[in-house]
Parts: structure tokens; C-alpha cells; sequence
């Protein structure tokens, strides 16, 4: 699965056109990627949690494979996610998310009223306040970002992807998770994203995690500088029923960093072994 990345299913969605694809055998596992990843980020992944469950996983609108909407703010990957479980069947499944995809899941939860059986979040953007200087400046300056020459675009991407990693990161790592943001549409759906990202979304769940009844595993990379590991000491302290794991070595992009770890993290925290 670790070769050319490709999802073989499409699901047309009220907001757009959606990659997706599944895999494994057993009880449901929906695998959620966040910003400016795709599911190709979880390919090292999903094979292991495959050998213990039926993983689903998509690439969000305005990503990956997916459609590059016009508008695919984090209040409209919730409402998508609650239409996927509604297109795969699935009433209570098992789910994963990291960055933008925890906020996904968290706002899945509890603002489309979506049960799980456990919630695991990786690096999530959770707490306030949020959101990097390059965020603010591409915010208030979308179209200007817009119109930046292609080479340059690339090359803002790549050192912007790369401060996300506390290892030196792959070549082949880097180029893959570059091409889905290059081009015409890639780049002004890059800039478009960024610029849609609100802090609001976030504001919106925030005070209500303290509501959450399910099983909760927050997983942090302990380098983490785009939203440091003390933001996810914060998001514990607020979850009853959560527990807390730092992963060293790694910073934010903790599933190319640390894979065989974050696997065995989610394979302990879902997998009943009296199943």
C-alpha cells in the first residue's frame, strides 16, 4: 500500500466529489487526515490497523484526490464526515483523526450529534487560540498568494510543510505530500483552505469537551512546533475519560514521523483482544 497512493472509490457528496477507499476485515475504523495532508499520510498506517479492522478512509473536500470546492471549511468536513457514515453504513464505528482531522471528528461528535465506540485524536487543532502568522498573513492577503508565480508557490509549500516535521523528512515523503497543492487549482486551493480556516470552528466545541462519554486517546509529538504539546496537556485536561500520550522525536506530521508507533498507540487503544 506504500506505492503509488490511490483512492478507487468516489462518493459525490452535497459539497463536492470525495476520494475514498477501505480495506481490512472486522469491525469499522474511520481514519481522518487534516491540513495540508491527504490520506497519503496514513499509508503506513492503515496496513496495520487493517489486520485487526475494516479501515475507511477519504481524502477531505478540497484535498488529496477530492474535489478542490470552492468552500471546504472545517463546518462543512463535518457535515461531509456525518454523510460518509450515512454512504458506508455505520452506526457507532471507531475513529481517528489528526490535525484539522481531530477537528473534524471532535466537531463530527459533537456538533452533528455522531456516536463512536472510541475517539482518538493525533496533534489536534482543538484549543485557542490557533492558527501561525503565515495563516494570518495569507488570510488577510488570499489573493496576492494567489497570484505568486508557480516555482515560487512550490517552493513556499515545501519549507512550510517541512517546519511541520522534527526529522529531516523524505524526499519522496515531501514531493507526494507537495503535488496534490501544485498547479493552478492545487495552489488556489492551498491558499484557499488556509484562508478559510477559522478559529471560530473551534470556539464553536470547545467549551462542550467536557461532555464527551466515550473512551478518548489524545496522542501529541513531543517536538511538536505548529501547536506545542502543552495545547494537547490542555484538550486532557478537558475530556473525561481521555488519555494522554507524548510521542518523542517527532513534531507535528507525527504519522510520517513515528508511524510504527502511532500504529501500535491505535491498535492498543481500539482493539479489544477478548474480541
Amino acid at each position: 500500500m506504500s506505492g503509488n497512493w490511490s483512492l478507487s472509490q468516489t462518493y459525490r457528496s452535497s459539497f463536492g466529489r470525495v476520494k475514498f477507499d477501505a480495506c481490512g476485515e472486522g469491525p469499522p475504523l474511520v481514519v481522518v487526515h487534516g491540513t495540508p495532508w491527504s490520506s497519503y499520510n496514513w499509508r503506513n498506517i492503515i496496513p496495520v490497523l487493517a489486520q485487526h479492522r475494516t479501515v475507511y478512509f477519504y481524502d477531505l473536500l478540497g484535498y488529496g484526490q477530492s474535489e478542490k470546492a470552492e468552500a471546504a471549511s472545517l463546518d462543512i468536513q463535518n457535515q461531509l464526515l456525518a454523510e460518509l457514515l450515512d454512504h458506508w453504513g455505520l452506526q457507532t464505528p471507531d475513529i481517528v483523526g489528526h490535525d484539522f482531522g481531530g477537528t473534524t471528528v471532535l466537531r463530527t461528535h459533537l456538533i452533528s450529534n455522531r456516536d463512536f465506540r472510541k475517539l482518538a485524536v493525533i496533534d489536534p487543532v482543538a484549543i485557542a487560540p490557533w492558527g501561525s502568522p503565515f495563516f494570518r498573513l495569507v488570510a488577510a492577503n488570499e489573493a496576492v498568494f494567489q497570484k505568486i508565480p508557480g516555482n515560487i508557490h512550490e517552493a513556499m509549500v515545501t519549507a512550510y510543510i517541512r517546519t511541520a516535521m522534527y526529522q529531516q523528512p523524505d524526499a519522496t515523503v515531501m514531493a507526494n505530500t507537495v503535488a496534490p497543492w501544485l498547479g493552478e487549482i492545487g495552489q488556489q486551493a492551498f491558499y484557499r483552505q488556509i484562508a478559510q480556516s477559522h478559529q471560530r470552528f473551534t470556539d464553536e466545541i470547545e467549551p462542550h469537551y467536557g461532555d464527551i462519554k466515550l473512551p478518548v486517546l489524545i496522542l501529541w509529538g513531543a517536538e511538536d512546533n505548529w501547536i506545542p504539546i502543552e495545547r494537547g496537556q490542555q484538550l486532557h485536561a478537558k475530556i473525561p475519560h481521555s488519555e494522554f500520550h507524548a510521542v518523542e522525536k517527532a513534531g507535528h506530521l507525527v504519522l510520517e514521523e513515528a508511524p510504527a508507533t502511532i500504529a501500535q498507540k491505535l491498535v492498543d487503544f481500539f482493539i479489544d483482544v477478548k474480541a
